[in-house]
């Protein structure tokens, strides 16, 4: 079980981001992380994938967990076609299948350039999904989707949620009842455990 337990963080050593902060997720399931903006919510995730180290405190259980992530932004390369920015180093049909599966089959061969921006954010999606992955990291993944287009991907992540852990970072609640998500509110109490 991913455990962070009395975590300081800071990017700058007179403005810490966390602060004592304790989080124990499940194995498997949709947690989502609510809370006012500058909270520490993309912060957890970037510690949660490795991408941050805590100053303080520890954090356990995600050793051998393979994580796949949607980032704020699309981080998508402009050099590559929607179909390679989709795809694992190992597996080019998996990445095209997600693409079709959001909408995007006609799409495939087009670069980011050539793309919209709700266009892009679903390739950002697909790629999520189409990596390996135990734990999926989700930073406003439907921001720029219209209604019926993030409803429709909040299905299909909803429909592989069950086999792995997927957090979730969103500011509309409708997003974390989409996914069937459990909500931990960041502005709480410091110990915050997710069955």
């Amino acid at each position: 079980m991913p455990v962070l337990e009395s975590v300081d963080f800071a990017y700058r050593a007179d403005r810490p981001v966390l602060r004592g902060f304790s989080l124990a997720l499940p194995e498997t399931g949709t947690v989502c992380l609510l809370g006012p903006s500058g909270c520490g919510k993309t912060t957890v995730l970037r510690v949660l994938a490795g991408l941050e180290t805590v100053q303080a405190g520890t954090v356990s259980g995600l050793a051998g967990r393979r994580v796949s992530m949607v980032f704020q932004e699309n981080r998508l390369l402009p050099w590559e076609t929607a179909r390679q920015n989709a795809s694992t180093r190992d597996d080019a049909g998996t990445g095209a299948a997600w693409l079709q599966a959001l909408g995007l089959g006609d799409s495939l061969d087009r670069r980011p350039g050539e793309l919209s921006g709700g266009m892009a954010r679903r390739v950002a999606i697909a790629r999520a999904l189409a990596a390996p992955s135990d734990l999926l990291l989700l930073d406003e993944p439907f921001a720029g989707l219209d209604e019926p287009t993030w409803q429709d991907a909040a299905r299909r992540i909803a429909a592989v949620g069950a086999h792995r852990l997927t957090v979730l970072v969103t500011h509309v609640p409708d997003h974390a009842a989409a996914l069937g998500a459990a909500i931990v509110r960041l502005d709480g109490p410091p110990l915050r455990v997710v069955s």
